[in-house]
């Protein structure tokens, strides 16, 4: 959507809000927002693009991760534009955690309109943010706004949390207004998210390692990543074998500015699908995990997207939801805004509950942290994360993995 200037956080959230009825249209989950410099300029309005076309299309693709993605890709191109400081995000709702771990990293500023008590990062509408690392807190509150709703109604609330910036004459947002950006989304949420839940139970899965050399998904996974099916391991147990590609995995990531992380893919049968690094030259949030699960989801959607119905069901049988696989990290979590953006995006791939199967799908290498800080954080995090799909990053269980990468 072309829009000129803004400065009444009213116009601005009533932006938002029409980019989340457009992402409502889409059959995506109804959030929108928008970007604007220190003038009040909009220099970029878009909504959440998780669900194209009905398929899943990228579980990262949420309206802020976008926002910032957009914002360090114009700046790569030479584009003139202010420091993330100087810059705020206006978002018709609470960003998650992978979206408050992106703006956090990056630095920027936000205006919030509707909550989100399920996975929103002010979940408990303190503005203390307790879901987020201790030494991440107080940036959240000198750079997260939630303005006041002047009235009488569910709707209303006092302002919490940093002041907008100074360019915005108006500093409250009505209740109609407040009232359909929580309305969208509430009206798109259980039907998306259903949508992570409508791949084929774990014992339905076929094994692509068995498909010829030149089948088309066989094709496609080398294409996306010329390792893919190399390397088989035992179900949801990495050894020392995966070891090789996580370290060239971890070379090239130091190579584009990151600090020497890896993720693998491994599906239910063990086979390796994807090991990358992030490109943190190119944006600060283009970490080796949103690099990996977005891989992965938009090889699925090219496959799927226009096939005949066979081709799809074809596609589900040997290309699994990765909750019935394996993500290994190099490197665990720490305390970092990259690390809590990588647990949300975690949740964002996830969506649902982990099979009770499979309570070990999120493993690492290295620790970064103490096992028990570790855990703290995930228990401090929203009611989505911790309570219904139930993050527990766990080290892996083979020695000589973890003496491989040490």
């Amino acid at each position: 959507m072309a829009h000129k200037k803004t400065i009444d956080v009213q116009a601005a959230v009533a932006i938002a809000a029409a980019e989340a009825i457009a992402a409502k249209t889409q059959g995506t989950f109804g959030v929108g927002g928008l970007m604007l410099d220190q003038h009040g300029n909009v220099l970029q309005s878009l909504h959440n693009n998780v669900i194209k076309d009905g398929l899943i299309f990228d579980p990262t693709a949420h309206g802020e991760r976008q926002l910032i993605d957009w914002y360090y890709a114009e700046r790569a191109k030479g584009r003139d534009l202010p420091e993330p400081q100087d810059i705020t995000i206006v978002t018709s709702l609470d960003p998650c955690c992978m979206c408050s771990g992106a703006i956090l990293a990056g630095g920027f500023n936000v205006v919030v309109a509707a909550p989100d008590k399920n996975a929103g990062i002010n979940y408990d509408a303190s503005a203390t943010f307790p879901a987020l690392p201790e030494p991440l807190r107080a940036q959240a509150e000198q750079s997260f706004s939630y303005p006041a709703i002047l009235g009488t109604s569910l709707y209303s609330r006092a302002s919490t949390g940093a002041t907008p910036k100074s360019f915005f004459i108006g500093k409250t947002i009505s209740e109609p207004t407040q009232a359909l950006c929580s309305l969208v989304f509430e009206a798109t949420s259980a039907e998306v998210m259903e949508m992570f839940n409508t791949d084929l139970p774990q014992e339905l899965l076929k094994d692509p390692a068995t498909l010829p050399a030149d089948h088309y998904i066989v094709r496609a996974l080398k294409q996306q990543y010329p390792d893919a099916l190399t390397y088989r391991g035992k179900p949801h147990a990495p050894d020392a074998g995966l070891a090789p590609f996580l370290k060239q995995a971890m070379a090239r990531d130091r190579e584009h500015g990151g600090a020497g992380d890896a993720v693998a893919l491994l599906d239910s049968f063990g086979n390796l699908l994807l090991c990358m690094p992030g490109r943190m030259t190119q944006s600060g949030i283009r970490s080796a995990f949103m690099e990996t699960t977005r891989a992965y989801a938009q090889l699925r959607y090219k496959l799927m997207h226009g096939a005949v119905p066979a081709r799809h069901e074809e596609i589900r049988h040997y290309l699994g939801h990765p909750k019935d696989g394996t993500f290994v990290f190099a490197k665990g979590p720490d305390g970092s805004a990259v690390s809590f953006m990588n647990l949300g995006a975690y949740g964002s791939t996830m969506e649902g509950p982990l099979p009770l199967k499979n309570p070990a799908q999120f493993q690492y290498v290295l620790p970064s942290l103490p096992e028990a800080e570790l855990a703290a954080v995930c228990a401090a995090m929203p009611p989505l994360y911790r309570s219904v799909i139930r993050i527990r990053p766990t080290q892996v269980a083979d020695h000589a993995l973890v003496a491989a990468l040490a």
